[in-house]
């Protein structure tokens, strides 16, 4: 810089007495952000971070809370499918318990109808030889009057004729029925 030549005031460098006012009012207004805002924006700011970690705490306790009830639930699943596995397995035997009785029942039915049938065929076939051997004697003392020429009308002597020829009848049928079955026998081996 030439001698002489005076600076002229920079805008940028404030004066004495401006730089004493403004460092002055500086510190009032740093001291009453210090003692006043500074304290309840902490406070908000303390609030946020406790809602914050509160938040994240609640939300792990209650991911916590939730594997516990899928844990309690797979669990209960479980003995549900373990339970109608048994019941349905209890069913099976049940049911094939039931199959066996009534397949028990249904043979025993049989046989008794079967045995009953038979018995009633014994019964119809001895009335229907008594009825055939009242008829057949009849009609034998008939023939044998006809061809005889006289009356076969003593009882006695009918009865102990159509008796005589019956016991011959049933003997022939007897022997008849005997051979048959031999042969049949025979035929089979």
């Amino acid at each position: 810089m030439a001698p002489g030549v005076v600076l002229a005031e920079s805008p940028i460098v404030p004066q004495g007495d401006e730089l004493v006012v403004g460092t002055i009012a500086f510190l009032i207004i740093f001291v009453i952000f210090w003692k006043k805002l500074l304290p309840s924006i902490k406070k908000t700011l303390d609030e946020r971070t406790d809602a914050i970690e509160g938040g994240m705490q609640r939300a792990e306790e209650a991911q916590a809370a939730a594997a516990a009830l899928q844990e309690e639930y797979q669990r209960n699943l479980t003995e549900a499918r373990h339970e109608a596995a048994k019941i349905t397995q209890h069913a099976r035997e049940q049911g094939a318990e039931i199959v066996a009785q009534m397949r028990a029942d249904g043979t025993e039915q049989r046989d008794n109808l079967v045995a009953g049938g038979r018995a009633q065929l014994d019964a119809d076939a001895a009335a229907t030889r008594a009825a055939l051997k009242g008829d057949l004697g009849t009609l034998a003392i008939q023939l044998a009057s006809k061809i005889v020429g006289e009356s076969l009308e003593d009882e006695a002597r009918q009865r102990g004729t159509v008796d005589r020829f019956l016991a011959e009848l049933e003997a022939k049928a007897d022997t008849a029925s005997g051979s048959s079955t031999a042969a049949t026998a025979k035929a089979g081996a």
